[in-house]
């Protein structure tokens, strides 16, 4: 935890926030603070600063909170990515609000699993959780919108033209011809399929709309791993 997040419902008053659970724990256990320690802390959805401890014991730890900070500056890149399997999903949020992608586009595709649309794991909450944990990790407040669309076909037809406006439009696919850039000077709109990647029709529909087919090399890379792999790449 690189930064300790501060949700509207722990603050006293403006300046003064409360925390509990989890938070407190780590707090007590890994940064180890006492009365009068400064950590970094920072407004979910706001600014950064610090908080200075001014009560600390088994139930609660108050803060003196000062935020007087911007958070990092957003990476220029939105993911469309077909939905993978919940514990996937859960690695994949924290690692996106991590890097700082702000827009996340779930989508459904062929290989996509029905059931996967019904996991608690797209629940607000459960999403708000990983969403933040990554933040956390990040150093950063401002969490990524995430969206889903259950029909990949009218997606690509009716979103697609103008979500990719003014961007790079990219493809992974693993048996694409172009290796996926490296460091892209402008924006990027990345397309990530499922497992096996995007079937034929789904690839073809793409590319008709204006993606590049890019791929990471022969190896076969999961869902979890492909990510990072390919945002580090194009960031």
């Amino acid at each position: 935890m690189n930064l300790i997040l501060l949700l509207d419902d722990d603050f006293v008053d403006q300046s003064r926030a409360r925390l509990s659970g989890r938070r407190l724990e780590y707090v007590r256990a890994v940064h180890r603070a006492t009365i009068g320690d400064r950590l970094r802390v920072g407004r979910f959805g706001g600014s950064v600063g610090y908080g200075v401890v001014t009560r600390l014991d088994d139930a609660v730890l108050e803060l003196d909170v000062v935020l007087d900070t911007e958070p990092p500056p957003p990476a220029p890149l939105t993911l469309i990515l077909a939905l993978p399997r919940p514990k996937a999903l859960r690695r994949v949020l924290q690692c996106v609000a991590t890097i700082g992608v702000k827009r996340l586009v779930l989508v459904n595709s062929w290989r996509v699993e029905k059931s996967f649309w019904a996991s608690p794991a797209l629940g607000a909450a459960a999403l708000r959780e990983q969403l933040m944990l990554g933040l956390e990790q990040g150093g950063d407040t401002m969490p990524p919108t995430v969206e889903l669309r259950r029909r990949f076909k009218p997606f690509v037809e009716d979103e697609v033209p103008q979500l990719i406006s003014g961007t790079r439009a990219l493809v992974a696919h693993p048996k694409a011809a172009d290796a996926c850039p490296r460091a892209v000077s402008e924006p990027v709109t990345l397309a990530i399929g499922p497992e096996g990647g995007f079937i034929e029709y789904e690839l073809d529909l793409l590319v008709a709309h204006g993606f590049e087919p890019v791929t990471l090399g022969p190896r076969p890379l999961r869902v979890e791993h492909a990510v990072p792999a390919l945002l580090g790449r194009i960031l």
